[in-house]
């Protein structure tokens, strides 16, 4: 048994396919001074060939979930025009006369190794870019086979050294019954991905492995446990499937409550909605019972693509999302880059705590013409279905009313130019810093209303980066300074009369449940796979025991208090202690 993080729950039973990672130990090859012309255009017709091949994945890719993802490609294109990666090459075969493959793989070498020793998570995803284009231009230099996944036929189940959230967006969920990487954290945006995708998956299991897993080897992947078995008994194979079995029937048993109001045995009624970056990821939201969406992250739009996305183009992705849903509340946050979200073609200054750097509302802030444009492009969609408009990372009322002044800015250009718009568009923001909670009810006399994002409300309530291995143990969402900040934050918004909201991890989490009963919360916004069973649970609960609950949170001086009192043992842990001596002896 290979104990993991479990990052996205559900059970996988399956034969393993290693993802190849495209590298080749070359020898020195030497050329003649003669032969300088022929490696140049060796070279030069891999790039073409690597060029064209990446162009029809682009389109194969579009053909199936619309052009806004498709642009993911674009990223790997920028690359071999990338001036400075080329020049590189270059100047190996050049001035060192060696042949191209030897010049190209040692390009890729220099850069990886110069962005891995970065702290820095952009720039380590930023490299494995680097590796995928480069090893492709690699393989047409030495002429070797295209590296393909097992037929559709066959679903596997998936391992890699780690995964992209760009390469995971184009795993079809239906071939791949699991993933399992060597690297990675509960926290990434790949984990956070998986879970949208309902693929189960179990990260950072390298250092836990005493033989490398090969393609062939029989699996059972259990994401909510985090565990991996491999080549397991009998008897482990019969018991997961009938865990299979029994996930199966509570997932056909929550479809039934897909139509039944949220609303608890005592008459609370709480919005569950949904959080999206895509039209595809709306569609499962709506066949889990969305009410609509609580957060569209926009920042997808602008990543992975080699130019800022027009007005035009965003516009057709905000109407569509907004006709999608009807009369069901749409919120779209703008434009939210800096700190681990980078634009390849948007240069960005160094810093030595990007988190705290320039990035969200502050680069908008800063280039106006960039986000009037997407200002002009929500206002238009507005007019197509119930949309509403949120800054992320606000700290001050001065910005509020900046970002608001903007947006009128924009209501006047679009009525002078008889562009059709919403006039009457609500704006609110995100409460994520300890700043704004703390001038919450000055701020709630600006807004219409108040959306808490928990992710970064705790980590920089407490001071820890979540994705840092080294510390994420303290990265802690039932911290009483956290529930402290809650509560201020929702106290706020109710006294000035506002909607408020929670679009953070936590409003996906089972057990905060009675915490947002107790505080009167009206939304909740998750992630799709988790908004059955929070209605399921929620129909379960009675808002006035929730409130006598966190009283006695409030009392709490230790998140080991907290969590005693919320525990609320998850399926997965109950079968575990049914069976603790299959898990001891595997």
């Amino acid at each position: 048994m290979i104990q993991g993080i479990g990052a996205s729950t559900g059970v996988a039973i399956g034969k393993a396919f290693v993802l190849p990672n495209w590298e080749w130990d070359l020898p020195e090859q030497k050329i003649d001074v003669g032969d300088l012309a022929r490696e140049f255009e060796r070279l030069y017709e891999g790039i073409r060939t690597s060029k064209v091949e990446i162009e029809q994945m682009k389109d194969d890719l579009r053909e199936v979930v619309g052009p806004e993802e498709s642009f993911i490609f674009d990223a790997h294109l920028a690359i071999l025009d990338d001036p400075v990666f080329m020049n590189e090459i270059q100047g190996i075969i050049q001035r060192q006369y060696k042949a191209a493959e030897v010049a190209v793989k040692e390009a890729i070498d220099h850069f990886v190794t110069m962005f891995d020793l970065l702290d820095d998570e952009y720039m380590k995803e930023r490299a494995l870019d680097i590796k995928d284009v480069g090893n492709r231009l690699l393989k047409h230099l030495l002429g070797a086979p295209e590296i393909t996944l097992p037929a559709d036929t066959q679903p596997f189940i998936l391992i890699a050294k780690e995964l992209s959230p760009s390469q995971l967006a184009h795993l079809n969920p239906s071939h791949v019954l699991g993933i399992a990487t060597l690297a990675g954290s509960m926290t990434s945006h790949s984990s956070i991905m998986a879970r949208a995708l309902g693929v189960p998956l179990v990260v950072g299991i390298e250092s836990k492995l005493e033989e490398p897993i090969q393609t062939g080897d029989m699996l059972i992947i259990d994401g909510g446990l985090g565990i991996v078995h491999i080549e397991p008994e009998q008897s482990l194979v019969d018991y997961y499937t009938g865990k299979q079995i029994l996930q199966r029937e509570k997932k056909q048993q929550l479809k039934g409550i897909i139509n039944f109001k949220p609303v608890t045995q005592d008459g609370k009624e709480m919005e569950l909605s949904a959080n999206i970056s895509s039209l595809k990821e709306l569609d499962v939201a709506l066949s889990s019972g969305a009410n609509g969406v609580g957060l569209f992250r926009t920042e997808f739009l602008y990543m992975d693509r080699s130019r800022l996305p027009r007005e035009e183009e965003q516009f057709e992705v905000y109407r569509n999302v907004a006709e999608k849903l009807g009369q069901k509340p749409l919120i779209i946050r703008t434009l939210d880059i800096g700190g681990d979200k980078q634009l390849d073609y948007f240069e960005l200054p160094e810093e030595d705590n990007p988190f705290l750097g320039y990035r969200a509302i502050r680069i908008c802030l800063d280039k106006t013409d960039l986000f009037k444009t997407q200002l002009r492009a929500i206002l238009r969609a507005g007019h197509y279905g119930n949309v509403k408009i949120m800054y992320p990372l606000i700290s001050s009322v001065e910005e509020v009313r900046a970002a608001n002044g903007l947006l009128q800015a924009c209501k006047d250009e679009l009525r002078a130019e008889g562009v059709p718009y919403a006039e009457d568009m609500k704006a609110g923001i995100m409460i994520e810093l300890p700043a704004a909670v703390l001038i919450a009810d000055m701020l709630a006399e600006e807004v219409d209303f108040f959306s808490i994002g928990t992710n970064d409300l705790i980590q920089f309530t407490l001071a820890v980066d979540r994705m840092n291995e080294q510390i994420s143990h303290l990265y802690e969402p039932y911290h009483p300074s956290v529930l402290r900040m809650i509560k201020l934050t929702v106290e706020a918004a109710k006294r000035q009369g506002i909607h408020v909201g929670v679009c953070g991890e936590m409003a996906g989490d089972i057990k905060a449940l009675p915490i947002w009963l107790a505080l009167d919360v009206d939304e909740l916004s998750m992630s799709s796979h988790s908004l059955l069973p929070v209605k399921e649970r929620l129909l379960s609960l009675r808002q006035q025991e929730s409130r006598d609950l966190f009283e006695r949170l409030m009392r709490c001086k230790t998140s080991a208090e907290i969590h005693e009192i919320v525990k609320l043992k998850t399926a997965d842990e109950q079968q575990t202690e049914a069976y603790p001596d299959m898990f001891r002896s595997s």
